[in-house]
């Protein structure tokens, strides 16, 4: 289940930066999500490897601009039964992770794409206390997307999605979809509005940020958290949060677009 961004690090490092625009030419735009008490400290945290490492950046704006609050009046059961009829719009299928058999498809409808996957916790961005290198052995410093003012996004403080890389099985741009783009997570009974804030592997899915995994009740731990299945992505088409930092704005729109999703035929 873990990690599969990190586990293609050696190889898709190189990709990645090739296919990521920097922060001065991808300025990212934000999303907001529901706020839950923060999570126990970690094994991982509280006794880390001793690898060295700069602390973590400090100024700047961060990723919670607004006061804690819920998702909105859309349920996670009627967000799950709509993506529950799936229209195809990859041309290949995705594995969850490594080794994994490919059966995951990409699905469309008029104004979203959408697939059931697991949650790997993607901690990749600007290290701060929970999101290291110290608390996760896979830790990148960087995002495909950017905040507004260029700095790297915040997994710890920010609700994102990872994306493939694009290719022949499926291009996100194709379908409408950018960095900076809203997405609903849901899984159980939780409904958690993000962002586009990351690619990873073109053959993999199901993948997002720290703050993802902690509002939607999942484990967050970057080294041994995250859930094996039953996570639904739905990725708004033509959808863009601004800034791609503000989680309040990622909720406003968030909501809107699902609600618009349900009444689709």
């Amino acid at each position: 289940m873990h990690h599969r961004s990190h586990l293609y690090a050696a190889v898709g490092a190189v990709l990645f930066t090739a296919s990521a625009l920097p922060a001065s030419a991808h300025p990212a735009r934000a999303l907001d999500t529901t706020h839950l008490p923060p999570p126990p400290v970690s094994p991982t945290e509280a006794h880390g490897p001793p690898a060295a490492e700069g602390p973590p950046e400090s100024d700047g704006p961060t990723a919670t601009d607004g006061p804690p609050r819920l998702e909105g009046s859309v349920t996670a059961a009627a967000l799950r039964a709509k993506a529950g009829h799936c229209s195809r719009v990859s041309k290949g299928l995705y594995r969850t992770d490594r080794g994994r058999p490919a059966d995951v498809p990409v699905c469309g409808g008029k104004s979203a794409v959408f697939w059931k996957a697991d949650l790997d916790v993607d901690c990749d961005g600007r290290a701060t206390a929970r999101c290291n290198r110290r608390s996760d052995p896979w830790f990148h410093e960087d995002t495909a997307f950017r905040q507004s003012d260029g700095r790297r996004l915040n997994a710890e403080e920010l609700p994102y999605v990872v994306v493939p890389a694009p290719s022949g099985t499926w291009d996100h741009t194709a379908s409408g979809i950018r960095g900076g783009g809203v997405a609903a997570v849901v899984h159980e009974d939780r409904v958690e509005y993000a962002v586009v804030g990351d690619t990873g592997p073109a053959g993999l899915v199901g993948e997002a940020s720290y703050a993802a995994a902690r509002s939607l009740g999942i484990d967050p731990d970057p080294a041994r958290g995250g859930v094996h299945s039953g996570v639904t992505y739905i990725l708004f088409k033509g959808s863009e949060v601004t800034p791609i930092e503000s989680r309040s704005s990622a909720v406003r729109l968030g909501s809107e677009l699902a609600r618009k999703f349900l009444q689709e035929d």
